[in-house]
């Protein structure tokens, strides 16, 4: 019987490490790949901050100085887009003279410009626009925009006063 028992542990040894021996299973696989994709938008916002003559005396100081003012242009557009800015000709022009208007036909002329010698008038259109490179970024930039009442118009007392559209195009 000493015979049987050590004949089935031996057998039971042998079994086990028939086991251990045996191949692992190894699990099956397969794969594949898929593009990942995202359409930038080419974007621009533009906002203005006005341009603010102050008081226009056209008896003494502006009857032979003119006034000038300053306000600006800002544009945040989607790196590398932005070709040109407008300005519009403003809700009072005639023509291409700028004029803003305190009602009762009462108008006082002025003009914008897009250089500190107010020497480059800033309208709208091809070489009249403002053309500003590419953004390098996302980040707000920006354009001023200089403005100069003409001296020795003869206008009456009063509030004057114009809308002008500023456009980025891109």
């Amino acid at each position: 019987m000493l015979g049987a028992v050590v004949s089935v542990r031996v057998a039971v040894m042998l079994g086990g490490l028939a086991l251990a021996l045996a191949a692992p299973a190894i699990a099956q696989t397969d794969s594949d790949s898929f593009n990942v994709s995202a359409d930038v938008s080419k974007n621009c916002s533009i906002t203005t901050t006005p341009v603010d003559f102050g008081v226009y005396d056209p008896v003494v100081a502006n009857a032979t100085a003119p006034l000038d003012g300053t306000g600006s242009v800002v544009v945040a557009c989607t790196k590398g887009a932005g070709t040109r800015i407008d300005l519009g000709l403003g809700a009072n022009s005639t023509g291409s003279t700028r004029r803003m208007s305190a009602g009762s036909g009462n108008v006082l002329a002025y003009e914008l410009y897009q250089d500190t010698g107010r020497a480059t008038v800033w309208s709208s259109g091809s070489g009249a626009g403002q053309t500003i490179a590419g953004a390098p970024s996302k980040a707000p930039r920006t354009f001023s925009v200089f403005g100069r009442v003409p001296a020795g118009q003869d206008v009456s007392a009063g509030s004057y006063t114009d809308t002008v559209v500023a456009t980025i195009n891109f």
